[in-house]
């Protein structure tokens, strides 16, 4: 019997396991697709400081900046990118309140002058009133990182065992009076110490089986990818201040934003929009159009480069816009690790280390409070 299992294998789910493993504990990962086959492999792979307000939040994304970083330097394997982001501003006032945020951040930054803007981003479109440089800022191939993570977990340096099962629908929970002992399955019941809810996109509908609430909702976003270009384009991830904007957002209704960043293999990916449409997989060209109009404004050069394809994922909204991450009281040992929305793969090893932490009755590297799994009611 492992003493945890964890359900989901996208990158929060593997960074979950990975961590628990790294502390002893057996750990078996139960999905019923395959590895990053739902919102991480639909991901840009953004591990950002830059975008998050100041609080709980950026406080996960500073530990999660950091062990992201040990990952690549132990191991790797999953195309790190320490590529730093820019933040552009497209009037004086926008630019004013991006030096402002920096400040309350409190992060390494570099508040850049308009006649700056070419230094760093030579492709930069004319008219930009500045931006701000985030040092931090970097990238991963997402699907990359939940394999390795998984890959590395298995062989965790004399901790504990860590096994795979993929094509394992989770239909229930096993119980004994109120605690949670277990899960029930396509493929049987089994039983663990500790249950892990990291089923992203679906968490809310993974609690609900235990009887408690999680309001994760999906949230739709669409990325268009361009031909590989033969030489590098843009140096950072690269964003307007809007993007800022429309992850605080808690609006339904379309909301897009130029994002627009290179990867190792030559591709520009160009985002991002967010809209509340369900689990609608329909492609919506108006949506595709107006990405790339954007990109275009940002950076000009791509008006000449072909789109090769798109593809949609669907991000966690939990409607705080904190993520979801601890044990549940309501559920004695049921444990949450969902709710991330757009920051899950920047977000993904603090999630998993901070929870090996509460599985092992460590005291938190960060307050688990803010993301306390009861603080949306009771029942589902």
């Amino acid at each position: 019997m492992p003493d945890v299992i964890v359900v989901g294998a996208g990158v929060v789910g593997a960074a979950c396991a990975y961590y628990a493993a790294r502390a002893g504990l057996d750990v078996t990962v139960l999905d019923r697709g395959p590895v990053a086959g739902g919102t991480t492999g639909a991901g840009e792979g953004n591990v950002l400081v830059s975008d998050k307000e100041p609080g709980p939040e950026l406080d996960l994304a500073v530990l999660s900046n950091r062990l992201w970083r040990e990952l690549a330097e132990t191991g790797g394997g999953f195309e790190y990118e320490p590529k730093g982001g820019l933040v552009v501003a497209e009037t004086p006032e926008i630019q004013e309140h991006l030096v402002d945020l920096a400040a309350k951040q409190g992060l390494p930054h570099e508040v850049v002058p308009a006649g700056g803007l070419r230094a760093l981003e030579p492709h930069l479109a004319d008219g930009l009133a500045g931006g701000v440089h985030y040092p931090q800022d970097a990238q991963v191939q997402p699907m990359l990182a939940a394999a390795r993570l998984l890959r590395h977990g298995a062989d965790s340096f004399g901790g504990g065992a860590l096994k795979v099962r993929l094509g394992v629908t989770v239909t229930g929970f096993t119980r004994a009076g109120d605690r949670v002992t277990g899960v029930r399955t396509s493929e049987g019941d089994l039983l663990a110490g500790a249950v892990v809810n990291a089923a992203g996109t679906w968490g809310g509908e993974l609690a609900a089986l235990a009887g408690v609430r999680l309001p994760v909702l999906p949230r739709r976003g669409f990325i268009l990818v361009t031909e590989p270009l033969p030489e590098p384009l843009i140096r950072h991830k690269v964003y307007t201040a809007a993007y800022v904007t429309n992850v605080a957002s808690d609006s339904a209704a379309l909301e897009t934003s130029a994002v627009v960043e290179g990867t190792p293999a030559g591709t520009v990916l160009i985002g991002a929009s967010r809209e509340r449409v369900g689990f609608d997989r329909t492609t919506s060209l108006p949506v595709l159009s107006r990405l790339a109009a954007q990109a275009v404004a940002l950076f000009p050069a791509l008006g000449a480069v072909r789109a090769i394809r798109s593809y949609c994922g669907f991000r966690p909204y939990c409607p705080d816009h904190l993520p979801v991450i601890g044990a549940d009281p309501r559920a004695p040992g049921l444990h949450h690790a969902c709710g991330h929305e757009g920051a899950g793969i920047g977000l993904a090893p603090a999630t998993g280390h901070l929870l090996a932490q509460v599985l092992t009755g460590q005291r938190p590297d960060l307050d688990p409070h803010p993301f306390r799994p009861d603080r949306f009611g009771e029942h589902a």
